[in-house]
């Protein structure tokens, strides 16, 4: 499946999915025949769009207005109509981009027939949407640190929204308080994309699906069980989960 375009469900795309000046969305001068609700909202898009390509590429702190509305090819004034500043249009990407990830992830949760499987299969949807816009994951993972204290409280409310996979979550094998063990979960599997996504090495965070799933699988399951609910069932084996092949992009 191409990630960068519409899903026939109607999911929305992730800034930077496409450019700012993406011609299919350019906005011919002079009277428009297009409602204005529309054209704010295109110009919005694009606006996303070029926030999430400039500050991939020169960071939050040196990004400008300007820059970002000459990569959305629209003016200042209507930037300044739609947002208050820079870290106004920085967050509403943010939200908006973490929002289309959190859907893809709870409706892959959803399809799955057991807590094992769903947290597989949420981790996929997420590491394949991330690794198909790299713009997006390096503004909303690395530059949101940039941000500030606007920037870290939505970081922790997006965590706060990961936490809500863990609701079916097996008690532990051991005295240990459940809401820590998904703390240190969450905090290790975003710990993970950072550090690849940091390192310049977006289009492999499909190769820790493994990982990751073993990672929150073992938590709570044991490492014995968690490994062998990810190997390849035997008869005698629960067949609720099988075998991830990291090369598989289940697409």
């Amino acid at each position: 499946m191409d990630l960068n375009t519409v899903r026939s469900d109607g999911t929305p795309l992730l800034p930077g999915a496409r450019t700012g000046r993406d011609p299919a969305r350019s906005i011919k001068r002079g009277p428009s025949r297009l409602p204005p609700d529309v054209v704010a909202a295109t110009q919005r898009e694009r606006l996303l769009d070029g926030l999430v390509h400039t500050v991939a590429e020169h960071g939050y702190q040196r990004a400008t207005v300007s820059d970002i509305c000459r990569a959305a090819g629209v003016t200042r004034p209507v930037f300044y109509e739609l947002f208050s500043g820079k870290e106004d249009a920085f967050l509403a990407a943010h939200r908006h981009g973490t929002g289309v990830v959190i859907r893809r992830m709870a409706a892959a949760f959803a399809a799955a027939p057991d807590w094992c499987s769903g947290i597989r299969e949420a981790l996929r949807a997420m590491l394949y949407l991330l690794a198909g816009v790299p713009a997006f994951a390096t503004m909303a993972v690395i530059e949101i640190d940039a941000v500030g204290p606007a920037g870290r409280r939505e970081r922790d409310q997006l965590l706060t929204r990961f936490r809500a996979f863990f609701v079916e979550v097996p008690q532990p094998p051991v005295g240990v308080p459940v809401e820590a063990l998904v703390d240190a979960v969450v905090g290790g599997v975003y710990s993970a994309l950072h550090r690849r996504i940091d390192a310049d090495r977006t289009d492999e965070l499909p190769d820790l699906l493994l990982v990751l799933s073993l990672f929150c699988l073992a938590t709570f399951l044991g490492p014995a069980e968690a490994a062998r609910r990810l190997a390849v069932p035997s008869a005698d084996d629960d067949p609720s989960c099988t075998r991830i092949d990291p090369s598989d992009t289940g697409q």
